[in-house]
């Protein structure tokens, strides 16, 4: 696996983008099939159902129940309708109920004459604001109130005696004509939906994978420059030795190999797939200190957030080196948290130069770098902050 490229965050990270797109898209589409439900029913319901209603006033066997019922459905609608634009739940079985009584009440008060009138608004209109109360919910539940509305229907035209083939023909019709054009909205919205959902998580799969395989590639590159770099102090230091103008016991050349060797396991310790890489590669530096003879003490406080490899150089790199002319004892601090990581190290001071760490790389500026000397401890810090 290359460095600056963590599979699991990686993979996670592409699963949360597909999955925020998709529900983005289809909560675009849904949201255009709720205005077109709502639109509808109270259109219908006021163009075509209260005009009708009006004429017809003096003629219903109880006016007073047929108008007051079409004024609660508007409310009704106008209620679910604010809620179903804003995306805020509806109490669905308590207005599907209300529906309910409003339909057995009107077909009981519209009275015979205008049984199959406009003036018997709930013919046309009822089943559109089911929908609208209903949206989101499972076309099962719009089904089942559909069947009762047409039960109610059917009970009603039996009751006025309306069993003539014409009667019932129109009864089927009205049924028929009034519900179907309702329920192909509901299952057409949920099914364009579901497309527009899995649309955009195809595309958003296929655009996040190759984003991911260009970031991985580009890290695969950087490393091979990093180890490039590495290899060639490590080759220069060695050749060196080989050829007798180095010195194993030079201090110096000590250092140079120190160094060498943790450049080397740092870029092991970056492509390791484990939970908190920056710990990882810490420890990796200690240990190797610790097996050339440097006693350290390791303390940490805290989980790192993820960061990019990036960071996490310019976090450790300062620190690798210092610890590599540490001489007799040393300690290193990491504490962390989910917006700030402090890296310490302290070591005894002792005559020559101060450590030299590797090249700045990009993202450095994000790192503050602090380094203090006062002729009895080194102090080496690296902060980062989100």
């Amino acid at each position: 696996m290359p460095a600056a490229y963590d599979g699991s965050a990686a993979t996670t990270a592409v699963k949360v983008g597909v999955g925020q797109a998709a529900a983005a898209v289809a909560r675009i589409s849904d949201r255009g099939a709720r205005i077109v439900a709502v639109t509808i029913a109270l259109v219908w319901h006021l163009a075509i159902g209260l005009p009708a209603v009006l004429g017809a006033r003096t003629e219903l066997a109880v006016p007073q129940v047929v108008v007051g019922g079409w004024v609660l459905v508007a409310a009704v609608g106008v209620l679910a309708g604010v809620r179903l634009l804003r995306d805020t739940p509806l109490p669905a079985p308590p207005l599907a109920g209300l529906l309910l009584a409003v339909d057995v009440a009107v077909f009981a008060a519209v009275g015979r004459t205008h049984l199959f009138s406009p003036a018997n608004w709930v013919w046309g209109t009822l089943a559109w604001f089911f929908l609208v109360v209903l949206w989101g919910r499972p076309v099962r539940w719009l089904l089942a109130l559909l069947a009762a509305h047409a039960a109610t229907a059917l009970t009603a035209v039996a009751l006025y005696g309306a069993t003539g083939a014409a009667d019932l023909a129109r009864a089927a019709m009205a049924l028929y004509g009034t519900s179907s054009l309702p329920v192909a909205v509901f299952a057409g919205a949920l099914t364009l939906a579901m497309l527009s959902r899995d649309r955009a998580a195809n595309a958003a799969a296929a655009n996040a994978m190759s984003a991911e395989r260009e970031a991985a590639e580009r890290a695969r590159g950087e490393r091979r420059g990093r180890l490039a770099l590495a290899s060639d102090a490590a080759t220069e230091v060695l050749t060196e030795l080989a050829q007798g103008r180095a010195d194993p016991s030079d201090p110096d050349v000590q250092r140079r190999c120190v160094r060498a060797a943790g450049r080397l396991r740092r870029l092991i310790a970056e492509s390791d797939d484990v939970p908190h890489p920056l710990l990882h590669e810490l420890r990796a530096a200690a240990d190797l200190a610790e097996r050339n003879g440097l006693p350290i003490d390791l303390v940490t406080i805290g989980t790192p957030p993820p960061l990019p490899v990036q960071i996490r150089r310019s976090l450790a790199d300062p620190l690798t080196a210092t610890l590599a002319d540490a001489r007799d004892w040393a300690r290193l601090t990491i504490v962390a948290g989910p917006d700030e990581v402090v890296v310490s190290l302290v070591t005894p001071d002792r005559a020559g130069p101060d450590a030299i760490g590797p090249p700045t790389e990009q993202g450095e500026e994000q790192v503050e770098h602090l380094y203090e000397r006062d002729g009895e401890i080194r102090w080496t810090q690296t902060r980062w902050r989100r």
